[in-house]
């Protein structure tokens, strides 16, 4: 088994430019993050509009982050394509690319029939001939499609499946599951919003698009959760619900990259079709920012 993944990982946006992906600012946004106490990075994931990208694009960012990374930085990419085989191959070209490990979520376009059975043999399929570590990730809000329990644990038995991505925010699932995985197995979460409490219960770290805006507050709470700090940790996750809610579940990615141009990193306009912020959402997104202090 891999070395276990822990601390916070920014699932980081793609920054647009007329509607093409903006190599200047993705990589000034790197530079930023590499400054916080980040485990590293997810790229073409969900935060980053993984379905809206080409594969060249993905290919270019993941080659751009690689290079402007701190050392210190793992990174993990988004691989998921609808077919085993595709996910396959399209895992090994980021393979030879260095990636740490795949963040794979369920296909779902035909998910009348994506029975655990089917999701069973398509994460082991792909684990037996991936070159680098599996994630499967478990987005039910996006998806559709939820991972059943006991596959999350079968699936953990697997040397090439190192952990999972739950973005459910389902606390029960998270803590009926935790007892039956591998002590170096990652549970890492992806829902903000119960970060500490998803901890308390043994997960290993997260996935956030939190991260993306406030880094260093979601680094401070996963190490006041270490140290022991329990008061101190408790506020700041209450503090900044409000926050994840407004950016995962009200407004979204516009919503997210309305918030990170607040606060000097590079947002802007989500790509075509998603529609930027309206002017209602933005007033939102600042009120909470300054119950915060942020801005």
């Amino acid at each position: 088994m891999e070395e276990k993944l822990q601390g916070v990982f920014a699932a980081l946006t793609t920054p647009f430019e007329n509607d093409k992906i903006s190599i200047k600012y993705f990589r000034e946004n790197i530079k930023k993050y590499n400054t916080y106490d980040l485990a590293g990075y997810v790229i073409a994931g969900s935060s980053g509009e993984a379905a809206c990208l080409t594969d060249e694009e993905s290919v270019i960012l993941v080659k751009e982050a690689l290079e402007a990374r701190a050392p210190d930085k793992k990174i993990i990419v988004g691989t998921a394509r609808e077919s085993t085989a595709s996910t396959i191959t399209f895992t090994n070209r980021m393979a030879d690319l260095g990636i740490r490990a795949a963040l794979i979520r369920t296909p779902s376009y035909f998910k009348s029939v994506m029975t655990s059975e089917a999701l069973k043999r398509h994460y082991n399929a792909i684990a037996d001939e991936a070159q680098i570590p599996v994630i499967p990730y478990h987005i039910p809000q996006v998806t559709g499609l939820s991972i059943e329990q006991q596959l999350v644990i079968e699936l953990s038995k697997h040397p090439n499946i190192i952990g999972i991505k739950d973005s459910s925010g389902i606390l029960p699932f998270l803590g009926e599951v935790i007892p039956n995985l591998p002590p170096d197995f990652s549970y890492l979460l992806g829902a903000g919003s119960v970060f500490l409490f998803g901890l308390s219960l043994g997960a290993s770290g997260g996935i956030l698009r939190l991260a993306d805006v406030i880094p260093e507050l979601c680094a401070t709470l996963y190490y006041d959760f270490l140290a022991g700090e329990w008061k101190k940790a408790s506020r700041l996750q209450r503090d900044i619900i409000p926050l994840n809610n407004a950016i995962i579940q009200t407004h979204g990615i516009a919503g997210t990259k309305y918030a990170m141009d607040l606060l000097g990193f590079y947002g802007r306009p989500p790509r075509n079709p998603i529609l930027p912020l309206d002017v209602n959402g933005k007033k939102g997104i600042e009120r909470i920012l300054k119950r915060l202090n942020l801005i």
